[in-house]
């Protein structure tokens, strides 16, 4: 049995190419984000304050990516009984706030994306947008 494990890793280049699509559907619906992109292990690895955006979201949408990178599953997905005691017994490092959705490749979490500022519906559609950005370059690499 071996001892370790390869698993795919989401680059420094990946998460920008990310959160620049992010960036842009945020700027075409006119909502200023904070962005937060995560690697596998909920580490930042790129960030976006957009001008306008609310200061404290910062920490919502890190919290987002941590908590969508830590569970494989977008946030705002839980019960509402589950969501203080996740907050609590993480000390509020993770959230139920929608806006966190996974980076998912072959079943193996590499990370993901979390949004924060706008409302629920608008963070998840933004964040949507960096997860296609994230399908897209997967497949535009596959081609190669």
């Amino acid at each position: 049995m071996p001892t370790l494990r390869s698993a795919p890793r989401l680059t420094h280049r990946g998460a920008l190419s990310i959160l620049d699509a992010a960036v842009n559907a945020a700027e075409t619906l006119g909502i200023p984000q904070c962005i937060a992109i995560v690697d596998e292990g909920t580490n930042l690895i790129a960030f976006a304050r957009m001008d306008g955006s609310r200061v404290l979201s910062i920490e919502s949408a890190t919290r987002k990516a941590m908590t969508a990178a830590s569970t494989g599953l977008p946030t705002g997905s839980l019960p509402e009984e589950k969501a203080l005691p996740l907050a609590e017994a993480t000390s509020g490092r993770m959230t139920n706030l929608p806006g966190g959705l996974p980076l998912i490749v072959d079943g193996i979490i590499v990370g993901a994306i979390g949004v924060g500022s706008g409302t629920g519906d608008q963070d998840v559609e933004i964040a949507k947008a960096g997860v296609a950005a994230f399908e897209k370059l997967l497949a535009e690499e596959d081609e190669q």
